[in-house]
C-alpha cells in the first residue's frame, strides 16, 4: 500500500487534511471513510482498515473533519450538517482527481454521516457502518452533565476522552434536528451494518433499528469481543476483510481515464496540496508529480522533466530486452539510464559489433524517437565486467 498526504478545502473553506491509501496493481474501486466523533483519520484501527481493504485491491480516501486532526478550522463551530457537507466534499475531490467513491465506510457518528449524504453523492454502490447510532442525538450522552450548561451559556468546555472540546449550542440543536431514519429509509444502496454486541459506547439496539429501518439488500455482521473503537488488530482486519468480501458483489472496476476513455490516456489533475503537486492515473497506477525545493515545490515527487527522463530510460531498456530475446542474447540485465545522457551496463563483454547494434536498438526506442526531434541525447555503453571504463562510448549525439 502507498499513501498520498492530499487536502481539499471543507465546508467553512479551510484545508482538510486527507489520506488516500492506494493498494498496489488494479484497483477494483474507491472507498471514502468518515471517522468518529472527535476521532481521526490516523485512529489506529482506520489505519488497519485501510490496509486491510489495499490488501484486496480497494484504494480508500480518509480525511479530518474540520478541527480536528491535521484539519484547519474551528471544532467548536461544527455540527452533524457540516460534517455531512465536508463529506460531500471529500467525494467531489476524490472524484475530480481520482475517481468516484463507490464504497461509502462511517465508523460512530461517521455511520450516520455516510447514511446521511449517501443519497447526494453520486456513483456510491454501497454503504457500510460500524458502530454507527441509529439517532445522531445519541452522541448527546458524551457531555450530558454540561448539556444544561452549554443551553443557557451558549457553550461550555466538555472533557471527550481526556480531550477538552468547545461545544456550542447549535451543535445540540443541529444534534436533535436530524432525522436518521428518514434517511435510513431512502437509501437506495446495499447496506452493510457492523455492530459490536458489547459496545459500551453506541448500544447494539442502534444497529437493530438501522437494520429495520432500511431496506433490502442489507446485511449485518456481528463484531463479537471487540470494542467500540477496534483497538484489537485482530477485529479491525477483520472488518476490512468482511467489508472487502461482501462489497466485491457491488464494486467493478472503474476505467481511469473517463475524460477521454481512449487508451493510453493519461490524467493529470492538481491536488491543491502544496503550490505545484499533481496526481496522475495512468493504466490504474497512480503517481504525484511535484518540483524540488528550490523550485518551490514540496519533493512529493519526480518533476516533470524527470518524468520524461524516465519515460526515456525504461522505454530504452524495454527495447532492448525485446531485441536482445529476439536475437537470441545473454545481455543480462541492462540497468543506469541516466535523464537524456544514456549509460546502458550489460553484464559480460560488449564487442564492437554488439556495441553497434545495442546503439542503433536503443535509437529505435519510441520514446527517443518521440524527444530526438527537439532534444540531445547521448548514449554510452558500460561493460559491466569493466565499470570503469567507457570503451562503448557514442559521443556523437543523437538528431538534434
Amino acid at each position: 500500500m502507498k499513501s498520498l498526504k492530499l487536502e481539499f478545502p471543507g465546508h467553512d473553506g479551510g484545508q482538510l487534511a486527507t489520506r488516500l491509501d492506494l493498494p498496489e496493481g488494479t484497483i477494483s474501486g474507491y472507498a471514502l471513510l468518515a471517522h468518529c466523533f472527535t476521532c481521526s483519520k490516523d485512529l489506529m484501527a482506520v489505519r488497519r482498515i485501510a490496509a486491510g481493504l489495499a490488501r484486496h485491491g480497494i484504494a480508500l480516501m480518509r480525511f479530518d473533519f474540520t478541527g480536528l486532526g491535521a484539519s484547519e478550522g474551528e471544532f467548536s463551530s461544527t455540527n452533524f450538517s457540516s460534517n455531512i457537507e465536508d463529506l460531500k466534499r471529500a467525494a467531489k475531490y476524490l472524484a475530480d482527481h481520482f475517481a468516484p467513491p463507490c464504497l461509502l465506510i462511517g465508523h460512530s457518528l461517521g455511520g450516520a454521516a455516510v447514511l446521511a449524504a449517501a443519497a447526494d453523492i453520486p456513483g456510491v454502490e454501497a454503504v457500510a457502518t460500524i458502530g454507527a447510532p441509529a439517532d445522531v442525538a445519541h452522541v448527546l450522552h458524551n457531555f450530558r452533565s454540561d448539556l444544561e450548561r452549554i443551553r443557557a451559556d451558549g457553550q461550555a468546555e466538555v472533557s471527550l476522552q481526556g480531550r477538552k472540546f468547545t461545544i456550542e449550542r447549535q451543535f445540540i440543536d443541529d444534534a436533535c434536528n436530524a432525522r436518521m431514519s428518514d434517511h435510513i429509509g431512502k437509501l437506495h444502496t446495499p447496506l452493510l451494518i457492523m455492530h459490536a454486541p458489547r459496545d459500551a459506547t453506541v448500544g447494539i439496539e442502534n444497529a437493530a433499528q438501522i437494520f429495520e429501518a432500511a431496506k433490502h439488500p442489507k446485511s449485518f455482521v456481528s463484531l463479537d469481543g471487540a470494542d467500540h473503537l477496534l483497538t484489537r488488530p485482530e477485529d479491525a482486519e477483520f472488518v476490512a476483510n468482511v467489508i472487502a468480501g461482501w462489497a466485491s458483489r457491488y464494486l467493478r472496476p472503474r476505467p481511469h481515464m473517463q475524460a477521454t476513455g481512449e487508451e493510453g490516456a493519461v490524467l493529470v489533475t492538481e491536488t491543491r496540496s502544496g503550490k505545484f503537486q499533481q496526481s496522475i492515473s495512468a493504466g490504474g497506477h497512480h503517481l504525484l508529480a511535484d518540483e524540488p525545493k528550490s523550485y518551490g515545490g514540496d519533493e512529493t515527487g519526480p518533476s516533470p522533466y524527470d518524468f520524461v527522463a524516465i519515460g526515456l530510460g525504461a522505454c530504452t531498456s524495454m527495447t532492448l530486452r525485446m531485441w536482445a530475446e529476439r536475437k537470441g542474447l545473454t545481455l543480462g540485465k541492462t540497468a543506469k539510464i541516466d535523464r537524456f545522457e544514456r549509460h546502458i551496463t550489460v553484464e559480460g563483454r560488449v564487442t564492437a559489433d554488439l556495441e553497434a547494434d545495442i546503439l542503433r536498438i536503443a535509437d529505435l526506442c519510441p520514446v527517443h524517437k518521440t524527444l530526438e526531434s527537439s532534444s540531445v541525447i547521448v548514449t554510452h555503453i558500460r561493460d559491466r565486467m569493466d565499470p570503469d571504463n567507457d570503451q562503448g562510448t557514442n559521443d556523437t549525439p543523437s538528431k538534434p
